[in-house]
C-alpha cells in the first residue's frame, strides 16, 4: 500500500506540472476523489488498529505492574514491536491523504473553480 500511494502522488504531481492542454481535469478530479476515498478509508482502518494496539499495550503494562511475569513482559515487547510499523504506516497514510487534498485544490485551480491560497 505504501508503494502504491507514493506512486500515485508522483503521478498526480507530474500531471499537475504538465502543460498538456488535452488533460480532462474534470475526469481526473473525479478519479482523484475516488483515490482519496480509498486512502482515507485505509487511514481510518489503520487508526483503529493502531489505537487498539496502544490500548492493549497500556493494559498489558498496567497488569504487569501489579502481577509481574516474563510472559507479560514478552507480550508488551511484542505489542511495542508491532506498534512501530503501524504508527509509521499510519503517519504515511495521514500525510499522503493531506497531500492529496492539496493536489485536489490545485486541480480545481486548473479549471478555475479553486480558491486562492
Amino acid at each position: 500500500m505504501a508503494e502504491r500511494i507514493k506512486k500515485y502522488l508522483v503521478y498526480i504531481d507530474e500531471l499537475l506540472g504538465s502543460d498538456d492542454k488535452d488533460i480532462d481535469w474534470e475526469k481526473e478530479m473525479k478519479k482523484h476523489l475516488v483515490q482519496i476515498v480509498f486512502f482515507a478509508h485505509e487511514r481510518l482502518i489503520h487508526l483503529i488498529v493502531t489505537v487498539t494496539f496502544a490500548i492493549l499495550t497500556v493494559m498489558a503494562f498496567l497488569y504487569t505492574i501489579s502481577n509481574f511475569s516474563l510472559a507479560m513482559l514478552a507480550l508488551i515487547f511484542t505489542l511495542m514491536c508491532l506498534m512501530i510499523p503501524y504508527i509509521k504506516h499510519y503517519y504515511l497514510l495521514e500525510n499522503s491523504v493531506q497531500q492529496m487534498y492539496e493536489q485536489y485544490d490545485r486541480m480545481q485551480e486548473k479549471i478555475g473553480k479553486g480558491f486562492k491560497r
